[in-house]
């Protein structure tokens, strides 16, 4: 099979004579250029995609799927009901109830203003991994601090546990606990701002807790400002009788959270509304998506510099061949031809920059995640998370091309639009 005369001799153009070695020079540093550009790319992208997952399923690991409240309240009466129609719907897996409240926790040495959750153990590990991420006890005290095994290692309080006598049990984050300096066992009080009303002024309702575990989600804002107790005990403390603050939902496919979400709204009426995952964090996930889009555009000026290389060597290969276009034009090349002749190169400076950038930047990111790590302790993390999408490389890669064949237009229409008469004058 014979190629196009076309491909070949922009082919040979690519490739510098013995006295020209400047046009070889620059054809390596175009290819470089692309070739830095696309690995730069694959990397930010692979590492921003990783760090955003590994925040997803953190949140998700601390928070349900999908929220179910009613509206205007944060009592919800007659939840038993509202529970069934819930686990009715075919693609909740799990639901659970749950009460939320803001309280103070006081030990021997600190004061923190934290989040109450009140919970069924049971029902709470079907709808988050609050259980798997269990540091020190397990979600059975709860319901029983007897239960509770005794740990090993000197208490965090330095002093010996308390007895736990009949007071329920809570379960503290990890960052929670070091602030309050209490371990298993330690006993501390629990204030609600909200108490009943005595000569005509509202008094703050405090009862004893028991540390029965301590919990690690890996997110500092959980691990620092949540805390939990039984439902039953909850609902007693706050005096809530048989309300709820809202049910949890946990789904089959966590990216049609919302349009279930839509379907529990239209199934349970228009008093309740439902909330699902990335409306609860649509700040924090939009922030980070906006910072994608920016670092994806900044560094596509990478690839834009080098584009400005594939100019410059194009323009030098026009002027250095006048005399072989000229003689082109005379044998009966036409203007397009021409123009293929140049922009075929190119175009070949951007698929050979772009097949050298992509494993490039794949090795980059094999690196970093093997052989980069963190003290797990201060950063929560012991490597950095990686994860490339192959949508990502396909838009890496055809962008860079894509520059690289733009930028063959102008020396390509000079080259086109040359006088052979003119060219060849003085030949």
């Amino acid at each position: 099979m014979t190629l196009p005369y076309e491909v070949i001799i922009g082919l040979r153009y690519l490739r510098a004579k013995r006295r020209q070695r400047t046009i070889s020079l620059n054809t390596f540093i175009s290819i470089a250029g692309i070739t830095l550009g696309v690995a730069a790319l694959i990397g930010t992208l692979g590492i921003m995609t990783g760090f955003k997952e590994d925040l997803q399923s953190k949140i998700l690991g601390t928070t349900a799927h999908i929220i179910v409240q009613e509206r205007g309240t944060n009592d919800m009466k007659g939840y038993a009901k509202v529970l069934q129609q819930i686990e009715a719907i075919p693609d909740a897996v799990a639901a659970a109830p749950f009460i939320f409240k803001q309280v103070l926790i006081s030990s021997k040495s600190s004061v923190q203003g934290v989040i109450l959750r009140g919970i069924q153990p049971e029902q709470e590990t079907q709808v988050t991994d609050l259980q798997a991420n269990m540091k020190f006890g397990n979600l059975a005290g709860l319901n029983d601090p007897s239960l509770v095994p005794p740990e090993s290692g000197r208490p965090l309080s330095g002093q010996a546990p308390s007895p736990v006598a009949n007071r329920p049990g809570i379960i503290l984050g990890s960052e929670l606990s070091m602030r309050l300096g209490v371990f298993i066992g330690d006993s501390i009080n629990v204030v609600s701002p909200v108490g009943p009303i005595k000569s005509f002024t509202m008094t703050p309702k405090i009862r004893p807790f028991t540390v029965v575990g301590i919990f690690e989600s890996g997110m500092f804002e959980y691990d620092s400002s949540l805390s939990y107790i039984s439902l039953d005990e909850a609902q007693n403390f706050f005096g809530l009788g048989e309300s709820v603050t809202g049910i949890q939902v946990k789904v089959h496919d966590v990216f049609l959270a919302q349009e279930i979400g839509q379907r529990l709204e239209a199934a349970l009426g228009v008093n309740f509304m439902a909330r699902d995952w990335m409306q609860l964090n649509s700040n924090l996930f939009s922030a980070l998506k906006l910072e994608k889009t920016m670092m994806f555009l900044l560094l596509v000026l990478i690839t834009l510099v080098a584009s400005f290389n594939i100019v410059g060597t194009l323009t030098m290969i026009v002027n250095e061949k006048q005399r072989e276009i000229a003689i082109l034009k005379a044998m009966g090349a036409t203007p397009r031809s021409i123009m293929q002749i140049f922009m075929l190169n190119g175009l070949v400076i951007g698929l050979v920059g772009t097949g050298i950038g992509v494993p490039l930047g794949y090795s980059f990111l094999w690196l970093i995640q093997n052989y980069w790590t963190f003290d797990a302790s201060v950063y929560y993390i012991s490597r950095i998370p990686v994860h490339i999408l192959p949508l990502d490389v396909v838009l890496v890669a055809t962008s860079a091309i894509l520059i690289s064949f733009i930028a063959t237009f102008y020396p390509s229409w000079q080259a086109a639009k040359l006088d052979p008469v003119t060219a060849l004058r003085y030949e």
